[in-house]
C-alpha cells in the first residue's frame, strides 16, 4: 500500500468520487474536500475509505484552516487535484457584478490558495502533482458565459504560469478541458433524449487524470482535453 496522499478539492458525485474511487484503487490515502456536510455524508457512503473535510474554496480563511487539518492528521500532500468550479450562466446583461466575482472566487482564487498550501511541500521533495479541472470556457467565451468563461479563463493562466514556475522543480502541473456532459442522475434529467454516447464518464476520466500523474519527466502534458467520440467540437 502507498503512502502517497491525494487531496481532491471539490467532491462530488461525478468525477470528484471517481477521482477518489481511482486513487484509492491505486493505493493512494484520499482526502475529499467539499462545502457542504451533506454531499459529504453521501459520499462517504460511497467511499467509507477516504478522509473528509468540509471547506468552502471562496474563503480562503477556510481553505488554510483545512488544508493544515490535513497536514496535522495525514502528512504531505502527494497530489492536488483540483476539481471545484461554479458560475451563473447567463451574458454580461444578465448576470450580476456579484455572480460574476462568485465565479472568479471559486474556479481562480480558491485554486489560488490551494496550491500556494501544497507548493511548500512539494518543492522540499522536488516532486508532486497539481491537476486542474477546466472546462471549454476556459478557452472560448460564449454569449451566454460570461461569468464561468471568464472566471475558467483566468484559471487556466493561472495554471499555465504556475507550471512554467514550478515545473522545472519537478512539480507536475496539467491542466484538463473537459469537453462534453458528465453522466450523471441530474444531467441524464436534463438531457433525457440523449444516447449514451453523447455523455462522459467519470471513471473513465478518473483513469486518464491517474495517468497523468504517472507520467514520466521527459514528456509531461500540460494541457490535455477529453471528450466522447461523437461530440461535436
Amino acid at each position: 500500500m502507498s503512502s502517497k496522499l491525494t487531496v481532491i478539492v471539490g467532491a462530488g458525485p461525478g468525477n470528484g468520487l471517481a477521482f477518489g474511487r481511482r486513487f484509492h484503487a491505486e493505493g493512494h490515502r484520499v482526502a475529499m474536500l467539499a462545502r457542504h456536510v451533506d454531499n459529504l455524508e453521501r459520499l462517504r457512503q460511497q467511499l467509507p475509505e477516504a478522509h473528509y473535510f468540509s471547506c468552502d474554496v471562496s474563503e480562503p480563511e477556510q481553505i488554510h484552516d483545512v488544508f493544515t487539518q490535513i497536514r496535522q492528521q495525514l502528512g504531505t500532500i502527494d497530489t492536488l487535484i483540483y476539481n471545484a468550479g461554479a458560475g451563473a450562466f447567463g451574458n454580461i446583461e444578465d448576470i450580476t457584478g456579484e455572480q460574476f466575482e462568485a465565479a472568479w472566487r471559486v474556479n481562480a482564487l480558491g485554486c489560488f490558495y490551494c496550491v500556494k498550501e501544497v507548493l511548500v511541500d512539494m518543492r522540499g521533495a522536488g516532486d508532486g502533482n497539481i491537476i486542474v479541472i477546466g472546462a471549454t470556457a476556459s478557452v472560448r467565451g460564449g454569449g451566454g458565459f460570461a461569468a464561468f468563461s471568464s472566471a475558467k479563463g483566468a484559471q487556466r493562466n493561472l495554471v499555465q504560469s504556475i507550471a512554467r514556475h514550478v515545473s522545472p522543480h519537478g512539480i507536475h502541473v496539467a491542466y484538463v478541458i473537459i469537453d462534453g456532459v458528465i453522466d450523471m442522475e441530474r444531467t441524464r434529467e436534463y438531457f433525457p433524449d440523449k444516447p449514451d454516447e453523447f455523455f462522459l464518464q467519470s471513471d473513465d476520466i478518473a483513469k486518464t487524470v491517474f495517468h497523468l500523474t504517472r507520467q514520466p519527466r521527459s514528456a509531461w502534458t500540460f494541457e490535455l482535453d477529453m471528450r466522447p467520440f461523437k461530440e461535436n467540437w
